[in-house]
């Protein structure tokens, strides 16, 4: 009976430690494939004119970093990914005053989607962000491909 339940124990073990390290690769496969510099094609489920500075950022696995340009300041922090969840955190930004408004509701639009954002997809090269309230869509970006 000893024997029984040593055994449980250690298969019990070595199943909840594999779990938790294929989750731990998962999430860092994840990161790898969200490295790249990408371009703010939609905010708030509406597309970014043409004659819209579009905000743009890079991600990097390395140090799960995140840093942009809003289109008038500079956005760095770090995130995190835990399978398609994403979060966004220490958002520091540039002071710089900015006299089109255009550029700084652009802004603050794009703040708030990093913010907000709970999950993500990548698919075809576009990067998409949806709220952690209801799954609507925050942001969409285009990946880079150079």
């Amino acid at each position: 009976m000893k024997t029984l339940a040593t055994m449980s124990l250690l298969i019990f073990t070595v199943l909840f430690t594999s779990c938790d390290e294929t989750k731990k690769v998962i999430d860092v496969a994840g990161s790898v494939q969200l490295t790249g510099n990408y371009n703010v094609t939609a905010l708030n489920g509406k597309k970014l004119s043409e004659s819209t500075i579009s905000p743009t950022f890079s991600l990097s696995a390395l140090n799960n970093s995140i840093q942009g340009n809003t289109g008038c300041n500079s956005v760095f922090g770090n995130y995190t990914i835990d399978l398609y969840a994403i979060n966004f955190s220490d958002l520091a930004v540039s002071e710089k005053m900015c006299t089109d408004k255009n550029i700084m509701k652009t802004e603050r639009d794009f703040l708030n989607a990093l913010h907000n954002t709970g999950s993500y997809a990548l698919q075809n090269g576009v990067l998409t962000l949806y709220s952690n309230m209801d799954r609507s869509i925050l942001l969409s970006a285009t990946k880079n491909t150079q």
